[in-house]
């Protein structure tokens, strides 16, 4: 009959065994599963950035060529929403 030391012994060496197991395949999911998808997400989301980084260029050159072509309607504009925001801001 096995003493309560070695039964200890048994039961804590199984134990890490499995807490080794366990560690393995959780590295193995991150490694093989987890890393991949948060690369591509982090991919996808640099495109989108790019997308709207590059949507909001577009509208500032469309936005400075109207300027450019009627520069008085452009100053009354900014004037009236000049004074909007000011008498708002009250």
């Amino acid at each position: 009959m096995a003493s309560a030391s070695e039964t200890f012994n048994q039961t804590s060496h199984e134990a890490r065994e499995q807490i080794k197991q366990l560690r393995d395949q959780v590295d193995s999911l991150m490694r093989d599963r987890v890393t991949p998808m948060l690369s591509d997400a982090a991919g996808r989301a640099q495109d989108y950035g790019r997308q709207a980084s590059d949507a909001a260029q577009d509208q500032v050159e469309h936005l400075s060529g109207r300027v450019r072509e009627m520069p008085m309607t452009a100053i009354l504009i900014a004037a009236v929403a000049g004074f909007l925001i000011g008498r708002i801001a009250r």
